[in-house]
């Protein structure tokens, strides 16, 4: 990893046996940034990108890369924007010309016509419960947090944005010299760290702003009543911190849990009983603190036994040492991923410049899967009381009938659990 005398950060790493390149620019910008009167602006300037530059209009970009039979998509999370592209190694002045004047100089063009296209999207997810749920269990357990505004923003908040107001927040957060250039495959550092420092740059990097804040878990029961066959129920709390280092005891934990196809949750309530046909655990880890918990969807009259299941395996969880052959193959299901994970240019630009974003330590894979190793049992159970105690959990649905809801879930949560 290098800083230019720009400020602009740049890794690479080189596989001189591919003929392609990904290459990613990390904005330093997502939804816990924006004031809530321009909530989802992030997600829309990412939109707007590609509606044309000040040297290609939106069709010249789409045409550009077809020709060079590469792709170029982006990404908006809570904390960043990525813009990335994948294209043949000769083509590298080509692609990062494009890319780079998408980024410093777009004319947000049919701004109401893309406008419309978000609001399509946010709609689009209001009718996936299985993806609205986790945004309505951010709100409720980061109540208060900047992370708890939804990257889409709301149909209130895209309908009423204004294009100064859209101008002015693309210019102080979208600064240039601001962004991670990372890229993988068949690259030469020294002669992108050239073209890079022949764009211009934008004077002073911009201070972080963000505000630590901790959020205290709270647990609350909240529900959404839609019109849908099945009942959609999260149940979460305040997680992990991605600079944690029992990160590594949280992905074992994750795995072994609800991760994989053998995992408790899918196991127990899956395979052996049948009640349901989605069931995972997850974990978000973010600059100062995280949001870990678990997803099923199943049909009302099951919501009961479900929810009696899972109250058993969260007990069991953070009470029972984990048996040695489960702990390994939580272990070996971790390394294999991410082995597998890296066999492709996008995972291994997507490893980089995440890892330089949030300013997190880029391990190699003999150090990744030593720190996997070195976890151990009592490290996962001591870790699995502390986030997935019951009583600290809250508990979100969206579904047809609340008093069904309501009846399997306490106005307590899981307090009552022993």
């Amino acid at each position: 990893m290098e800083q230019l005398p720009t400020g602009q950060r740049l890794i690479t790493e080189k596989l001189d046996h591919l003929r392609s390149v990904c290459m990613g620019f990390w904005i330093p910008a997502g939804s816990r940034d924006e004031p809530a009167t321009l909530a989802g602006t992030t997600h829309f300037i990412e939109h707007l990108l590609f509606k044309g530059s000040q040297k290609y209009t939106a069709e010249e970009i789409a045409q550009i890369f077809d020709s060079l039979g590469g792709e170029l998509n982006a990404s908006t999370s809570r904390e960043y924007v990525v813009v990335y592209g994948r294209f043949l190694d000769d083509q590298l002045h080509t692609g990062l010309d494009v890319m780079t004047d998408m980024l410093i100089t777009p004319t947000f063009s049919d701004l109401d016509r893309e406008r419309e296209v978000v609001l399509e999207e946010i709609a689009m997810v209001e009718d996936s419960p299985q993806d609205l749920i986790h945004d309505v269990l951010a709100e409720v357990v980061l109540d208060g947090h900047p992370l708890a505004h939804p990257i889409l923003g709301t149909r209130e908040s895209i309908s009423g944005a204004f294009e100064e107001d859209i101008r002015s927040y693309h210019a102080r957060r979208f600064r240039f010299d601001d962004m991670v250039v990372a890229a993988a495959g068949n690259i030469d550092h020294d002669v992108l760290r050239g073209l890079l420092l022949e764009r211009p740059g934008g004077g002073r990097r911009a201070q972080d702003d963000r505000a630590p804040l901790t959020p205290l878990p709270r647990p609350r029961r909240s529900f959404v009543s839609k019109d849908t066959e099945q009942m959609h129920v999260c149940l979460g709390g305040v997680g992990l911190a991605r600079d944690d280092q029992r990160r590594f005891q949280l992905s074992v934990l994750d795995s072994l849990f609800g991760g994989s196809l053998s995992s408790r949750l899918f196991q127990e309530i899956r395979e052996k009983r049948g009640l349901v046909y989605s069931v995972y655990s997850f974990s978000n880890l973010y600059q100062e603190t995280g949001l870990s918990g678990l997803y099923f969807g199943c049909r009302p009259d099951r919501l009961a036994q479900v929810m009696e299941i899972i109250g058993r395996e969260l007990i069991r969880l953070g009470r029972e040492a984990v048996p040695e052959d489960e702990l390994r193959r939580a272990k070996e299901h971790l390394k294999g991923r991410l082995i597998l994970g890296l066999e492709s240019t996008s995972s291994r630009m997507t490893r980089l410049g995440k890892g330089v974003i949030t300013e997190t330590e880029i391990l190699s894979l003999d150090q990744l899967a030593a720190r996997i190793d070195e976890v151990t049992s009592e490290e996962v159970v001591r870790l699995a009381d502390e986030v997935y105690r019951p009583a600290s959990l809250s508990v979100v649905g969206i579904g047809a009938d609340e008093n069904t809801f309501s009846a399997a879930v306490p106005k307590d949560c899981l307090a009552g659990l022993r």
